[in-house]
């Protein structure tokens, strides 16, 4: 099945089974009355949004591109990431303004312990769909599933903060810590949403990646040919589940036309070796000069004018510059 398909199952399962939940979460709410239970209700709101906010987004997504969309439509899924980071914020101050008011004027709560066993249910639920999201959001590069899956873990995790606090007030009586519980979790809320909605603005602004720029840089370095003199300009951005490498790489200069094609065919296999299928590749060639034969390490080069002595490392330092190695180190002798 492909990346996109199951992007798109995975995406249905989250929608549905946010509903189901928010169900379970507000008939627990109308059992306790308890501002506690509404702090989940309440998210589960925007995970009922934002499930289906995030379906539509991938569904999106893998559209091909197209010639409105060059780079295809994989930035619907930062766009919803986005909204869904704004209204898990949003739901957390309304969470506060909620708790104060029960302190201000508070009510008596109702079977808590039903509301405890509800609870408890939809939380174990959350954990497991919520760990199955973020693993199949990471291997499908899906920033919509991920970041419900982060969303569903935070729900599970707040779960056993808001049973604990349920407990404590089953065995106190003290009705006032309802509302501090909810402000307490309100606060993770809204750190939580800045999260997301951080991530998925650095998506949208095309921020780079420093862990997959490194990964890609690491390979390659790994795997590299003695004729490719230097790698630069490098540039990769993940759209969706299509990942885009733009950079040039120097070879010697005196090579043909073919054999440059056969250059850039050999890195284009080589990273999609590692990296999947799902990449799309804009390489400039150049050809070297003069002054890197002291870093280039290819045997029985025709036109090397001084003897090789280092090879240059690529690296975060100087792969992403425009600029071919060697340039600033080593000047041609008169």
């Amino acid at each position: 099945m492909k990346q996109e398909n199951i992007t798109i199952r995975i995406q249905y399962k989250i929608a549905f089974l946010s509903v189901i939940l928010f169900l379970g979460k507000l008939l627990a709410y109308y059992l306790t009355h308890s501002v506690t239970i509404l702090t989940d209700a309440l998210e589960s709101i925007v995970n009922v949004i934002t499930g289906f906010l995030g379906l539509y987004s991938v569904i999106l997504a893998a559209k091909p591109r197209d010639r409105d969309h060059p780079y295809g439509h994989g930035k619907a899924e930062y766009i919803s990431a986005a909204v869904e980071g704004a209204l898990i914020s949003i739901a957390g101050l309304f969470i506060i303004y909620t708790a104060i008011s029960q302190l201000m004027q508070p009510h008596p709560l109702h079977k808590l312990d039903v509301g405890v066993a509800l609870v408890c249910v939809t939380g174990f639920i959350n954990y497991l769909m919520g760990r199955y999201a973020i693993k199949s959001g990471q291997k499908n590069k899906s920033a919509v599933v991920e970041a419900a899956g982060n969303h569903l873990m935070s729900d599970a995790y707040a779960t056993i903060g808001i049973v604990t606090g349920l407990l404590l007030i089953i065995w106190t009586k003290w009705v006032w810590l309802d509302s501090v519980v909810a402000l307490i979790f309100a606060g993770i809320i809204i750190v939580t949403g800045y999260r997301v909605l951080r991530k998925s603005l650095a998506g949208i602004m095309d921020e780079a990646d420093e862990k997959l720029l490194k990964d890609v840089i690491d390979f390659l370095q790994a795997h590299r040919k003695p004729q490719w003199v230097d790698l630069h300009n490098l540039r990769v951005i993940q759209y969706g589940d299509v990942m885009h490498v733009d950079t040039h790489m120097t070879i010697p200069w005196y090579y043909l036309v073919a054999d440059a094609e056969k250059e850039i065919h050999e890195l284009e296999t080589l990273i999609r070796s590692h990296f999947g299928d799902k990449v799309e590749f804009f390489i400039h060639i150049d050809g070297c000069m003069p002054y890197q034969c002291h870093l280039c390490s290819l045997n029985g080069c025709p036109e090397r004018k001084f003897e090789f002595n280092e090879q240059v490392a690529w690296n975060f330092e100087n792969v992403w510059l425009n600029e071919k190695h060697g340039k600033i180190d080593h000047s041609v002798p008169s």
